[in-house]
């Protein structure tokens, strides 16, 4: 029998919360939707009333830890330990550190010999990036009372933006396939700008690899579905084959062919590298949104905030890593482990906020860079007004 639980693998400017929305309005039975962010929650709330006037009353919307806390940490809490959880903790790093050894390495307090300190924080907030984990736990052990309740709940759950999901979040995942909720998955595992654990648990799938853990560790009890979501409603063709340059082991995002997202101006479409001395007259004829990879200042944008922005033309402030990558082409490199003497394989620059930033635009894409008689790989062309 196959399986009802689906991944699909999307491109940027795909609508792929918009086709989770839509899925959701076929759907008669109880749905929760949920996802990482907050923003993205109001995001998908947003386009509900945007397309149906209201949010159905079987849908439910809200954000992973949301969900975490309410059907999974605190109805069966009783069965780790006696306290109250006073709410969620956001960490950005690795939580419950103990002390560091001489080498500088961070030592996490131990979940076995402390429990509320590997947890918890003083005053009795979860941490962000151990919420999973503690649900982990309480499933086990009430005998798997926490799916078992979920499931009676909710006959139909959907995630948004499910590349931002790692570590333990991925084992929650796993359980829930394996019961008889309907699970839609979407995201683009190109647009992880951020990592949301630190934990050892998964973290070769860590990076937006969720059709890696799909494939290997759900085989059965979920597809992959990488053809509904391959176009792009936004971006032209020069722009998606440029943008799939930094990811070669994906498939090619491709524009799509509709009438009303494709009526291009006949002129100043592509990728380009622009000298700062032509960027004033370039801003007073094309207006395009500036990208930075940081201290952006209003009406400016960092390229992880702009993350689900489309504009019809950006000029992008590059890093230097990128600026290389644009001469070489290479995206990674050898370095060795200055701890453990391993040979590790690390990103030449960030590629994720470097694809967002590229995928915000639908025309064009100018690139700031004084170059003189250099080259460049394929897909970009020097623009002077001379």
């Amino acid at each position: 029998m196959q399986s009802t639980n689906k991944l699909l693998i999307s491109v940027a400017g795909s609508g792929k919360t918009t086709y989770l929305v839509r899925q959701a309005l076929t759907v008669s039975d109880s749905v929760l939707i949920t996802t990482y962010t907050e923003a993205n929650e109001r995001e998908i709330r947003k386009k509900f009333y945007q397309i149906n006037g209201c949010i159905p009353s079987n849908v439910t919307i809200q954000t992973w830890f949301s969900f975490l806390l309410q059907h999974g940490a605190k109805p069966y809490q009783g069965s780790l330990f006696d306290g109250k959880i006073n709410g969620l903790l956001l960490v950005n790093s690795a939580s419950g550190i103990n002390y560091k050894n001489k080498q500088g390495i961070a030592v996490s307090f131990s979940e076995e010999k402390n429990f509320k300190e590997h947890y918890f924080s003083k005053n009795g907030k979860i941490y962000s990036d151990k919420l999973s984990k503690f649900v982990i736990r309480c499933n086990e052990k009430s005998d798997g009372s926490v799916i078992r309740r979920l499931a009676k709940i909710y006959k139909n759950v959907f995630v948004d933006e499910v590349q931002d999901l790692a570590g333990n979040d991925l084992e929650i995942l796993k359980l829930i396939f394996k019961t008889d909720i309907k699970t839609l998955l979407v995201g683009d595992p190109r647009q992880v700008t951020y990592l949301t654990h630190h934990e050892r648990t998964n973290s070769k799938y860590k990076n937006g690899n969720i059709k890696g853990f799909i494939e290997d560790k759900c085989s059965g009890t979920c597809n992959v579905d990488e053809v509904t979501l391959r176009l792009s409603h936004r971006n032209n063709a020069d722009i998606c084959s440029f943008s799939s340059k930094l990811f070669p082991n994906l498939e090619k995002s491709q524009p799509c062919e509709c009438l009303e997202c494709r009526s291009t101006p006949d002129h100043h479409n592509g990728v380009y590298i622009i000298r700062s001395c032509d960027v004033e007259k370039y801003h007073l004829m094309y207006s395009p949104v500036v990208l930075r990879h940081q201290l952006a200042v209003t009406p400016e944008w960092n390229f992880g905030n702009c993350k689900g922005l489309g504009f019809n033309r950006v000029l992008i402030y590059p890093t230097k890593p990128i600026v290389q990558y644009l001469k070489t082409g290479i995206l990674t490199k050898t370095v060795k482990d200055g701890s453990t003497g391993k040979i590790k394989i690390k990103d030449t620059l960030d590629t994720a906020k470097f694809y967002v930033a590229l995928t915000r635009a639908k025309y064009s894409v100018a690139i700031v860079y004084d170059y003189t008689d250099e080259t460049f790989i394929d897909g970009i062309t020097k623009f002077s007004f001379e």
